[in-house]
C-alpha cells in the first residue's frame, strides 16, 4: 500500500524533495495561488507552521494554477510574492496540477485518501488543504473555506 512518504515533490527551487524527509511530522499540504481570494490565507498558514513547527508541524505549500489561472507566475514569481508578501517560511514546492491526467501522483494519492464532498474525488478550488499525522496517514480533508485559524484545534491534536 502506497504511503505519503512514497512520494518525492520538486521545489521551487528545482530540487527533488522526498517527503520521508517529513516523517514523523504532521503535515498540512496545501494547493496554493498567489492571485486567489483565499490567498490571504497564506498568512495563517505561516503562523501555524511558525508556532508549531517546533512541535514537529510543517506546511507544504502547492502551486497550482488549474483554478481561474489565479497562479500565472514562474517558480521565482512565486518564491519572490511568497517571501515578499506574506514572509512564507514553510515548503514551497514546484507548480503542479492537483486534477485531470498531468495531476501529480501524490494529489491522486490524497484525493483517494480523503474524498472531498459527497464522496467527490476531484479538488475543487485553490487551498483545499490534506492534514496528515506523523504516520503518514491522511487525516482530513479541509475545504478552501477552512482557514487554517479555523483548523489549528485539528492539527494540534495530533502534535
Amino acid at each position: 500500500m502506497a504511503s505519503i512518504y512514497d512520494f518525492n515533490a520538486a521545489q521551487l527551487s528545482g530540487e527533488d524533495v522526498p517527503l520521508a524527509n517529513y516523517k514523523g511530522d504532521v503535515l498540512l499540504i496545501v494547493n496554493t495561488a498567489s492571485k486567489c481570494g483565499f490567498t490571504p490565507q497564506y498568512e495563517g498558514l505561516e503562523t501555524l507552521h511558525k508556532e508549531l513547527s517546533g512541535k514537529g508541524f510543517t506546511v507544504l505549500g502547492f502551486p497550482c494554477n488549474q483554478f481561474g489561472k489565479q497562479e500565472p507566475g514562474d517558480a521565482e514569481e512565486i518564491a519572490n510574492f511568497c517571501k515578499l508578501t506574506y514572509d512564507v517560511s514553510f515548503p514551497m514546492f514546484a507548480k503542479i496540477d492537483v486534477n485531470g491526467p498531468s495531476a501529480h501522483p501524490l494529489y491522486e494519492f490524497l484525493k483517494d485518501e480523503a474524498k472531498g464532498m459527497m464522496g467527490s474525488k476531484s479538488i475543487k478550488w485553490n487551498f483545499t488543504k490534506f492534514l496528515v499525522d506523523r504516520d503518514g496517514n491522511v487525516v482530513k480533508r479541509f475545504g478552501p473555506q477552512d482557514t487554517p485559524e479555523k483548523i489549528r484545534a485539528e492539527v494540534e491534536a495530533l502534535l
